[in-house]
């Protein structure tokens, strides 16, 4: 793995900060180069500066490096993307695609590409949704996500290019702060809950989602990038499922362990779009074709989630 090179795009963002370490221990130091559009947030090691919206400069360093692997993951999110749908459907599409072309021609080897479950929308059964359910999203990102995804299956049916991606539900981790995501209640949720604050919540109480915890989200990213080309039947993007779960029982779950912790549901225009999304994720190809298999589920996650924030804030209060 040594003769890898790696460039993650959008590197500051939740998955980003979490996964680079990762790829750092397999790879080695200085073979992953990350890369954002503002400074290094999280003093990330071999951090460059990058706007993936200007092709020649992705390619000029795609080219000094000898990257071999990219991990495109610069996005804007979906309740941020509403707010400007012609910005997001430029940035999230345009940027995608300037990767698959320096990809291609700079015969780049493996590139991963992170969809959503927000490419479902309101003409699917929501209560479990299959690989190849039709895909018809309700927001901007949703409709970035499912194009992206058609550009993959023809760059690696016209160009053999080798793309890989994952409809990844909500992602749950303590790395980084919440990033404008529909799902990333289930991240705030935790940082007021060991602040020992009362938490808003701007779902209805009893609004079913998918949801994935970082370590396991990582761990799927990782054990697709590194599965054999002819295990990988789906060119467009994986389902993934972690665990499905409402505010009301996440809510449940950490009085477990914070026996006063508050919540109050405000639901806000994220609920309309949360109404399009699915309860549950049918990812029994990705379990077949490569291994996938989850290792949290609701009570787990929330342990570990409250394990390491409570340790910082209680830093935070000792420092501050």
């Amino acid at each position: 793995m040594s003769a890898d090179k790696i460039l993650v795009t959008g590197a500051n963002g939740q998955l980003g900060s979490a996964l680079i370490p990762y790829l750092t221990s397999m790879y080695g130091a200085g073979s992953v180069i990350a890369t954002d559009i503002i400074e290094n947030e999280h003093q990330l090691p071999y951090f460059e500066l990058l706007d993936v919206t200007d092709a020649e400069a992705l390619s000029r360093l795609i080219r000094r490096h000898r990257i071999s692997q990219i991990y495109h993951l610069a996005a804007v999110l979906s309740a941020k993307g509403e707010k400007n749908p012609l910005e997001t459907w430029y940035l999230n599409t345009g940027t995608f695609l300037n990767v698959l072309e320096a990809a291609r021609s700079l015969k780049v080897g493996k590139v991963f590409f992170p969809s959503s479950i927000a490419v479902f929308g309101d003409n699917i059964d929501r209560e479990f949704v299959s690989q190849n359910a039709g895909l018809l999203p309700a927001t901007a990102y949703g409709m970035s996500k499912a194009a992206s995804e058609n550009w993959m299956a023809y760059y690696y049916r016209r160009y053999g290019l080798d793309v890989r991606s994952l409809r990844y539900p909500g992602i749950v981790g303590y790395q980084s702060n919440p990033g404008g995501g529909t799902t990333d209640y289930a991240v705030a949720i935790f940082h007021k809950a060991a602040a020992r604050q009362t938490f808003h919540c701007f779902l209805k109480a009893d609004t079913i989602l998918p949801m994935i915890y970082m370590e396991d989200a990582i761990a799927a990213t990782l054990q697709l990038m590194e599965a054999p080309s002819d295990r990988i039947r789906v060119r467009t993007s994986y389902n993934l499922a972690g665990m499905s779960f409402s505010p009301a029982e996440i809510a449940a779950e950490i009085r477990k362990h914070n026996p006063g912790f508050e919540m109050i549901c405000e639901p806000d225009f994220r609920q309309e779009i949360a109404d399009t999304w699915p309860k549950r994720i049918d990812d029994s190809e990705a379990r077949s074709q490569w291994g996938w298999q989850p290792r949290f589920d609701l009570a787990a996650m929330v342990a570990d989630m409250m394990d390491h924030l409570e340790i910082q804030y209680k830093r935070t209060v000792a420092t501050g």
